[in-house]
């Protein structure tokens, strides 16, 4: 049933970059091209909403593990940690994959130690349970995962791991916003995604 899991994920994986060639140039521009025109316009009449779009604009800039308090990654996280620690990773994903910001379909599956998406050649290994969530389709830049810890295990180097291997760029056309990975209790949180999935 895995390897069947893992075939369905790797031709959706290839077809999504055979379907992305054409948004690749498109994607970034739409999502930065928008800011730049809305703001001058916005500046023949009231100069004073220039400022916040502008403050917008460096936080996406400076996010390369730091995220702004309104982004999606901020916000599941929020919602991680407010969950009972007891949850199991599967029931986390899932809670988080059926939040009101996710705007397309997709779902949460188990993972095991090895290979993970996000990661190109690096093998997260180093704990007892996993599970993914994420779109359906490869297009859009978010794979989000919860890492359920042994007693007694290396969190510091678990989390660094994480950190130093995530390829924000792995799907190719599109590329993530912020990276976020934290710690609560025995789980760890980690997520590669837009700062927002509005057009």
């Amino acid at each position: 049933m895995k390897k069947l899991v893992l075939t369905v994920l790797a031709l959706t994986l290839a077809f999504s970059m055979t379907a992305c060639g054409s948004k690749e140039e498109p994607t970034p521009e739409s999502t930065e091209a928008p800011v730049a025109t809305e703001a001058p316009a916005a500046t023949d009449a009231p100069e004073a909403t220039e400022a916040p779009e502008a403050t917008e604009a460096p936080e996406e800039d400076a996010n390369q593990g730091a995220v702004s308090g309104d982004s999606l990654g901020q916000t599941l996280l929020g919602e991680f940690k407010a969950m009972d620690a007891s949850t199991d990773a599967y029931t986390m994903a899932e809670t988080l994959i059926g939040h009101e910001m996710i705007q397309f379909m997709g779902g949460a599956m188990e993972v095991e130690p090895g290979l993970l998406s996000g990661f190109d050649n690096y093998e997260v290994t180093g704990f007892e349970k996993g599970a993914m969530f994420g779109p359906m389709m490869g297009s859009i830049a978010f794979v989000g995962y919860i890492f359920d810890l042994p007693e007694g295990a290396d969190v510091d180097a678990f989390v660094t791991g994480l950190k130093d291997n995530a390829n924000p760029g792995w799907q190719i056309c599109v590329t993530a916003d912020e990276t976020i990975v934290e710690v609560s209790g025995d789980k760890v949180f980690f997520l590669m995604s837009p700062l927002t999935l509005e057009q």
